[in-house]
């Protein structure tokens, strides 16, 4: 079963604006360190070390800015530039992370907006296309978690 297309209504992006930005950042960098090094090649993403990140949900009204450091992906408290950022709606979002839309074709059809330093840009979407998302799917299974299989098998 496809995502459908919808945009949230805008009222929610401009409350989203409005709403504390650090919980939904922080479990942001929590799921990404999980997957450091089980998922996410931590030499893959020596790049990214120091450098500014925001990812915004266009669509919700959130901007969740945070970076790499050798220990992990931290949070940033403040809104100094960044050096990368990566815009596109929920939906849009869901479709990448379900495996439904990959990141070229969201790109080309100007639903993935990215800014700021180009190789860094690459970097985060080569990263995601070199995933093995099979094996993933088959470690979550074996996990026994409720509903992690489910997450990343919907696109077979």
């Amino acid at each position: 079963m496809k995502i459908p297309a919808f945009t949230l209504p805008a009222p929610l992006a401009r409350l989203g604006t409005r709403l504390p930005q650090l919980p939904p950042t922080l479990a942001l960098v929590a799921g990404l360190n999980l997957a450091l090094d089980r998922v996410l090649p931590r030499d893959t993403l020596e790049p990214l070390i120091g450098k500014r990140l925001l990812l915004r949900v266009t669509d919700a009204g959130m901007a969740l800015r945070f970076t790499l450091t050798p220990r992990g992906f931290r949070p940033l408290f403040d809104s100094s530039a960044p050096d990368l950022t990566i815009s596109a709606t929920t939906r849009d979002y869901l479709a990448l992370a379900l495996r439904e839309e990959d990141p070229d074709t969201l790109f080309f059809s100007r639903r993935l907006l990215m800014e700021g330093e180009t190789d860094l840009g690459l970097l985060v979407k080569n990263t995601l296309d070199a995933v093995d998302w099979d094996s993933l799917t088959t470690r979550l299974a074996t996990l026994k978690l409720p509903f992690a299989g489910q997450l990343f098998a919907r696109g077979h």
